[in-house]
């Protein structure tokens, strides 16, 4: 048992050594889009950045997440009424598909308890009742899951 411990801990030492690699910037002369490659493209707009420096493949401890970028100056903005209408529109849709669910729900479970209820002859060992009540466990586990789903979306509404 220990051996496997031991190959698996070299196994994860030598997948994350470093490589060294040239590093270019290559800006392309029309759109103006900014890549990162370690291999040159075409011949204008790519620099040299760095030349055998160890790049890790990992990410080290300091690797932060990219800031969210600001909308582009022509992208559309909604003032904030208009805003609160569309959330006050959403609630109310995710409120009636609330209830609809429910509805759903309590006709599933329903269903669910009549077919308990109901024996036949042919069904003497438990397995075969179980089989006979799974598509009726399964509809009340949905309408359960998607009461839940729909409950979440509301909570995060302003």
């Amino acid at each position: 048992m220990s051996t496997i411990r031991c190959l698996a801990a070299v196994a994860a030492l030598l997948s994350s050594l470093p490589a060294h690699a040239d590093i270019f910037k290559c800006v392309d002369p029309v759109s103006g889009k900014i890549t990162y490659t370690n291999t040159k493209i075409g011949e204008k707009g790519c620099t040299l950045l760095s030349r055998d420096q160890n790049v890790s493949s990992v990410p080290g401890p300091s690797a932060k997440k990219p800031a969210a970028s600001a909308s582009p100056a022509e992208f559309p903005k909604v003032d904030a009424s208009t805003q609160r209408s569309r959330d006050g529109d959403r609630r109310k849709i995710l409120e009636t598909e609330l209830a609809t669910e429910e509805r759903a729900l309590e006709s599933a479970k329903k269903e669910l308890a009549e077919q308990e209820g109901a024996r036949s002859g042919a069904e003497k060992n438990f397995a075969k009742v179980q089989e006979r009540l799974k598509p009726f466990q399964d509809q009340v586990e949905l309408h359960e899951r998607n009461i839940e789903a729909i409950r979440a979306e509301i909570a995060k509404l302003r």
